[in-house]
């Protein structure tokens, strides 16, 4: 089969390939999606040995809600329900939501739902997203059922962008297979910042997340983790020599130097 040649190409071809290569240049970032829009179908893949997966996109999740703007005539905070669907085997993996441990502005928002089997999950979710009274909708599904196929993926993308309502699906001791989610992450616990005031006190979670697919925005891996009330994400090399004075601090303060 012969190539076309690039003289003969419409000057339009060139444009929209420019364009799109420029809008995959610009790095994911907290808050983007008040510039370009919301990410409607996640994907999170992450270890039940660590727990991180659900917390993760949680954080992604509130991220992209905070900093969409607000029309004329809302309400200052969003007061949307979340619905939260688990698998039987994905709760007996990582537990069920403990809602005096969720944030507080989501302890009286989240609807439980509990799937026997994955199809239900899905059935769940995809229902779930036609209903644009929800902020967003999180699912767990441990492994890789035969119902989460791509042709599932599909009708979960499909719903979700067709009524805007965000999908953030944690995948649990999942192997990465095809989808069609716009951006996926896998995440993984990273060590907590030592807290300010004491020492010993455990720190705010962070995370570990790798960005290996994503539609508008280049791959890439950063360091996530609540700071001022929001999503912080640092490059790991920042966070390296972060936590290497982290770990000086810890050992003077259980080995202080003694005056001679």
């Amino acid at each position: 089969m012969s190539q076309p040649d690039p003289v003969s190409l419409p000057f339009t071809a060139f444009t929209d390939v420019a364009a799109l290569s420029a809008r995959r240049s610009t790095r994911w970032r907290p808050g983007l999606a008040a510039h370009q829009g919301l990410a409607l179908h996640n994907e999170v893949f992450a270890s039940t040995r660590e727990s991180a997966g659900c917390a993760a996109a949680l954080a992604l999740a509130l991220d992209d809600a905070h900093c969409l703007p607000r029309e004329a005539g809302d309400e200052a905070q969003d007061r949307r329900s979340v619905l939260w669907v688990q698998t039987r085997e994905a709760a007996r993996r990582v537990g069920r939501p403990y809602r005096a441990g969720l944030p507080q502005t989501l302890q009286g928002r989240v609807i439980h739902v509990l799937a026997e089997k994955a199809e239900d999950a899905l059935f769940a979710l995809e229902e779930g997203l036609r209903c644009r009274d929800l902020a967003f909708v999180l699912g767990e599904i441990a492994g890789n059922p035969k119902a989460l196929d791509f042709t599932a993926s599909r009708r979960l993308t499909l719903a979700s962008e067709r009524h805007g309502v965000p999908l953030f699906l944690v995948r649990l001791d999942a192997a990465r297979d095809l989808s069609s989610a716009r951006m996926r992450w896998e995440v993984a616990s990273a060590p907590s910042p030592a807290p300010h005031w004491d020492q010993r006190a455990p720190g705010t979670p962070r995370w570990r997340g790798e960005l290996f697919r994503a539609r508008a925005h280049a791959p890439g891996e950063w360091v996530l983790g609540e700071e001022q009330g929001g999503l912080m994400a640092r490059k790991p090399d920042e966070e390296t020599g972060e936590a290497a004075a982290n770990w000086a601090a810890g050992l003077r303060l259980r080995h202080p130097l003694r005056r001679a």
